[in-house]
Formats: structure tokens, sequence, C-alpha cells
């Protein structure tokens, strides 16, 4: 079922993003630019290597990012997305492929922003686009601090033989 334009607006709002463009960029991204996806179980959202030129928040349900052992026939998780967090930045902003496969754990609903889509609204409506990247940009840098918070918690676990910090 196609979510409506006041859904797709209230689910951006909800969403981290929502407080840089407010209800009135909710809603210009909701008419022009967003689309609803739902996932079924075990579903790829991303697959590694292929560029989707969109990006993702996730509004129901939590995504695993996967990627295949070497010589196996299976994967392991690297990192579980849930509500409000965002996939495929990097895809969006310069095409590159994802850098590893993304799917569901369960059911799971996102909301898609495609390139084409918002490029028109450069032109149009510049101000709501300038907010919805440093939107982007910003939950960017949130998970990279993250990402460097865990690796020197790790670099000092290793440092001490497993007894704590430095």
């Amino acid at each position: 079922m196609k979510a409506t334009t006041q859904e797709l607006a209230a689910l951006i709002c909800s969403a981290p993003i929502g407080q840089y463009i407010g209800e009135e960029g909710a809603t210009i991204l909701a008419q022009r630019a967003a689309q609803k996806i739902d996932l079924q179980d075990d579903e790829v959202l991303c697959e590694k290597g292929v560029s989707t030129n969109c990006f993702y928040i996730v509004t129901q349900g939590r995504l695993a990012i996967t990627s295949a052992v070497k010589d196996k026939d299976r994967t392991t998780v690297l990192h579980i997305l849930e509500k409000g967090d965002l996939v495929g930045e990097l895809s969006f902003i310069d095409g590159s492929g994802h850098p590893d496969t993304v799917r569901s754990l369960g059911n799971a609903s996102v909301i898609s922003f495609n390139q084409d889509d918002i490029f028109p609204l450069i032109k149009d409506h510049p101000e709501l686009v300038f907010n919805f990247m440093r939107a982007v940009i910003k939950r960017v840098h949130s998970t990279l601090t993250a990402i460097n918070r865990q690796q020197n918690e790790l670099l000092a676990y290793i440092q001490t033989g497993g007894k704590g910090r430095l």
C-alpha cells in the first residue's frame, strides 16, 4: 500500500532529520522526493557494489549491514540499523556502490530519497535542500564519532590485555 503525503511527512518529521527541515520541509519532500518501502524479513535493500543513487531512513523495524565471509557461504552482521538511522548516504551523494549489503531483520520500513528527485528541489527550495543535506552530514558525523569512540575503546582493551582502560 502506497503511503500518503501526510503519512510520509509525519515519518520524515519524526526522524532525526525532521528537526532540521521542519513540517513544511517534510511535506515538500513527501510530495516530491520521498517514497516508503516496506521490506519483508531478510529482504535486501542495498546490494554490495551496486549504486542506487538513493539513501534511506529507517522508519520501522531493523536492518542489518552485512558482509560476506570469504570462502564461506555465510555472512556476518557488521551493524544493526534502527528507527531514525540513515543508510546509503554516500551512494546518494557520489553515486558509488554500497560498501556492504543491507537487509531487513524481520519486517521493516524505510523512506527512500532518490537523487533525481532531490536535484530539482535545489532550484525551487534551496534552503530546504541545504538543511536536508546538513542533517544528512550531521548524522554521518555522529556515526563516524561513534565508530572512532568504539575503536579507541577496543584499542585500550587490547593494550591493557583486557584489564580495562589505559
